[in-house]
Order: structure tokens, then C-alpha cells, then sequence
């Protein structure tokens, strides 16, 4: 008998990925979680049946998410990451010998506990000294912050569920407060090609866009997300992510990448014209 994994995309859309074997089941306070085995995309974290990443393509989003706040901010030294239990970020931040410190706030122990275990080329760098983990709710810990960060990265799961509190326009104005006078945070936007993934990808702009003076939104190719088209939101008090972006420095800084490089950083914000009207229609 044939094992597949199937997340519904839409009510007419299904995406699969023929499994090997289920390596871990689990549930939660707040999700269920699973770990499955497959030839295509090596292993896979799914949250309440939704995929989350794959050891195949994961490189691309956490590259993505991290590389382009990391490489306009001058002088990034202090990190919030809010998700994010799966490692991917933290593994691209310690990578910046410059980074002073990084706080990681993930509401499930049980998503780093599993992540540890089971995807060992996400989850490598939680080790380092510089990592702070917190599990609590990161709306509630953003409130307590002010003037204290760099850069703020929102590595959350889909706008419902656990995740709903970090698409809000209170999380978004408190996430400006906790930044420096420079500071820029960078959210997963959703994909634009879906009718209801568009519905809450420009419901997140308007609500960043009322909060920051800086937004823009920038594009990767993620093929197990839906559609594939996945969008990342950039907002920043003080820098545009492509004027004051500085390639020759961030070259010099030696990091290797299998996604990310300078002239993609800049291309990635060059969108289609049907997301330039979904954006603009909300701006």
C-alpha cells in the first residue's frame, strides 16, 4: 500500500508527496506534529497537516528570510526571531560572526524538541552560545520590548491557528517599537496566487504598511509552499532594501549560501505585475 501526504491548497487543489514512512507523530498543547520520510523531498515537518518545510527546499526559504534584512541592516547585532522552532533561521544568523546576540521565541517546546531530534540540517545551530531560546507566545513577549532590537524576523505559520496573533496591526506596531531607530523586521508574507492566500497576503501589507514608514515586499520560488510563489514582507524605520543595500560588503563577509547572493537580493524585489496590483490596491 502506497503512502501519501496531501495538504489541500484550495477546495480544488491538492498537493502530495509519496511518504517512505512516518517517522514521528506527535500533539501538542497547540498542534499536532509530524515527520515524514520520502525519496523526492527527504524528510518534512508538517503543523496540523500543513507543511512547513522539507530538507529539500528549506535552504531557500530560511536563506531568504534571513539573508536579506541581514545584508541591508549596517551593523545587525542583536536578533529577535519570533517562530522559527525548526532551526532554519537560527542556522543562517550564526553564520554573521558580528551578531551579538539572538532571541528565539517559539510557543511550542515541543516543535524545537522534535526539530532537534529528527531534522539535524535545520536544527544544527541551536547550540550556540548566542541563542536565547523563550517559549511563550511571541505577541505577548514583543509587548514587553522596546528599543531593543536590530532586526526582527517573523518566521510564523499560516494566518490562523497558533499563528494569528502575528498578523495583527497591534503585533506590527509592537514589533516597531521594539526595534532600534534603524531597525527593520522582515515577516513570511504568503503567496499571492491563491484567491484566499492573496486575501491574507494583502491583509498583512496594509496592516505593516500602516506601521512602518518603510515596506516592501520581495519574491522566492519555494516549491512545496502553495503555488510556489511564496512573498516575504520588508519593514524598516530607516533603510530601503535595495538603495541602501551595500553587495560589496556583504560579499566580503565570505557567508555561503545555496539560494541567496546579491544580485538575486535585489532582483527578488522586482515582483509581476498582478502582485504590484494586489499590493497597490491595499497601499
Amino acid at each position: 500500500m502506497e503512502l501519501w501526504f496531501t495538504e489541500k491548497h484550495t477546495p480544488n487543489v491538492k498537493f502530495s508527496i509519496k511518504v517512505d514512512r512516518q517517522i514521528y507523530s506527535g500533539k501538542s498543547e497547540f498542534q499536532r506534529i509530524d515527520i515524514f520520510d520520502s525519496k523526492e523531498f527527504g524528510r518534512f515537518l508538517t503543523l496540523d497537516g500543513y507543511m512547513m518545510l522539507t530538507e529539500k527546499d528549506e535552504f531557500i526559504y530560511h536563506e531568504m528570510i534571513t539573508h536579506v534584512p541581514m545584508a541591508v541592516h549596517p551593523n545587525p547585532k542583536n536578533i529577535l526571531v519570533i517562530g522559527a522552532g525548526d532551526g532554519g533561521v537560527v542556522r543562517e544568523l550564526t553564520k554573521y560572526s558580528t551578531v551579538e546576540s539572538i532571541d528565539l521565541v517559539e510557543i511550542d517546546e515541543l516543535v524545537v524538541e522534535v526539530s532537534r531530534k529528527y531534522l539535524p540540517t535545520t536544527a544544527c545551530r541551536f547550540g550556540d552560545e548566542r541563542l536565547n531560546i523563550f517559549y511563550e507566545d511571541g505577541v505577548k513577549f514583543i509587548r514587553r520590548c522596546e528599543n531593543k532590537y536590530d532586526v526582527i524576523i517573523v518566521d510564523s505559520t499560516d494566518p490562523f491557528g497558533v499563528g494569528e496573533g502575528l498578523f495583527t496591526k497591534e503585533f506590527y506596531g509592537s514589533c516597531f517599537k521594539a526595534l532600534r531607530d534603524d531597525g527593520i523586521m522582515v515577516n513570511q508574507h504568503e503567496s499571492p496566487f491563491y484567491y484566499e492566500d492573496a486575501l491574507n497576503m494583502q491583509r498583512s501589507h496594509k496592516r505593516i504598511v500602516g506601521s512602518f514608514p518603510i515596506s516592501r515586499v520581495y519574491q522566492a520560488h519555494i516549491p512545496t509552499y502553495p503555488s510556489g510563489h511564496w512573498l516575504f514582507g520588508f519593514a524598516s524605520k530607516k533603510y530601503h532594501p535595495v538603495h541602501d543595500f551595500n553587495p560589496t560588503k556583504w560579499n566580503l563577509l565570505g557567508i555561503e549560501t545555496k539560494y541567496y547572493n546579491t544580485k538575486l537580493h535585489s532582483g527578488a524585489f522586482c515582483l509581476p505585475n498582478y502582485v504590484e496590483e494586489l499590493l497597490r490596491d491595499v497601499e
